[in-house]
């Protein structure tokens, strides 16, 4: 069994020796050949040039033995596509080119047919990469939530505390479908091409979708990603992670994704056994973990999958993603511990 037959066995839930691993931001700045990379081309170049995308997308999957790749890109390349350009500020965060503060921005963003067009590099970027590939990895897609790209796009950039959004939400809903429609459109378009490219599977980052009042996470966010998950393909594989998300990944569990991607603040194992048998789950252990010892790397990864033992559908993963501070011999560790584990 080579490495993607394993990872679509484990999110099929089948039973296996050992599962499957990848590591979220495994393409990244902990390694210095993207430092290096970044530092001729820089970020938004790298993302928007199919052969440098598919370059750094690689350079995880030489150095060690992951049995998946993940594209190199952003999420938010889908609000970029809309209209509403995104740079990066000196201090830290993300700036979008202006804030959706009107209902008047959120109609003159682009129809979703505007998307493959704007966005075939990423289309081209997956192509090199599944050639590449040539079936020995799995290859994932990933795009945000719907309700994720909104926090950046409403609130014109990182937010601590999201009240612009919140406020559409609660005082503005018909604004507020408006706009989530728009990116549940653009996102179902993006992912087809996605797939269309060779994508085995898709991540479905719901990255701030912890930030939303337990009771609204239903209208806000996962109503929305239920609606791209039945536009994809019968039984492709869909992976859903939520930060902060841990109160409703019973409710995720029944969206139609395949996978569902579990922070580091849950016992992985007692959310394996809480879960449908037929839903696969990911992670999920400490990203600082990787920044100590490759032994207490070693001890802490044991101690994970000793935790699922006997338990299908499990694939290995961090809470979060990798930190820039991570050593890679925690990850060389890491990968071996995963990988030799019987």
């Amino acid at each position: 069994m080579n490495s993607r037959e394993r990872f679509l066995a484990a999110c099929a839930c089948a039973p296996l020796e050992r599962p499957p691993v990848w590591i979220m931001r495994q393409a990244g700045r902990y390694l210095p050949e993207y430092r290096e990379l970044k530092a001729q081309h820089g970020f938004l170049k790298m993302v928007r040039t199919p052969e440098l995308a598919a370059e750094v997308s690689l350079q995880p999957t030489r150095r060690f033995a992951l049995d998946a790749t993940i594209l190199f890109s952003d999420i938010l390349v889908i609000p970029e596509a809309l209209g509403q350009g995104y740079t990066f500020r000196d201090e830290g965060g993300i700036a979008m080119e202006y804030r959706l503060d009107s209902r008047a921005r959120i109609e003159a963003l682009a129809a979703a047919a505007a998307v493959p067009e704007r966005l075939a590099y990423v289309g081209g970027a997956l192509a090199l990469l599944k050639r590449e590939l040539a079936g020995r990895r799995a290859l994932l897609g990933f795009g945000g939530s719907p309700w994720t790209l909104a926090t950046y796009m409403v609130e014109g950039g990182s937010s601590e505390n999201f009240a612009q959004v919140k406020g559409l939400f609660y005082a503005d809903r018909p604004a507020f479908e408006l706009l989530l429609g728009k990116l549940t459109a653009a996102l179902i378009a993006y992912f087809k091409m996605q797939v269309a490219a060779g994508a085995d599977a898709i991540q479905i980052f719901d990255s701030w979708g912890g930030a939303v009042a337990g009771p609204d996470y239903e209208a806000a966010s996962l109503r929305w990603i239920r609606e791209v998950i039945a536009a994809m393909p019968e039984n492709f594989p869909i992976i859903i992670y939520g930060k902060g998300t841990g109160p409703h990944l019973v409710d995720q569990a029944f969206t139609g994704a395949r996978v569902l991607s579990v922070d580091a603040s849950n016992d992985l194992a007692v959310v394996r056994r809480n879960l449908p048998g037929n839903v696969a789950v990911q992670g999920n252990l400490d990203p600082v973990i990787l920044n100590t010892t490759p032994e207490i790397t070693r001890r802490e990864t044991l101690r994970l999958l000793e935790s699922l033992r006997g338990s299908p559908g499990h694939i290995f993963n961090l809470g979060h993603g990798i930190l820039p501070q991570a050593q890679i011999a925690c990850v060389e560790a890491l990968v071996d511990a995963v990988t030799t584990w019987s």
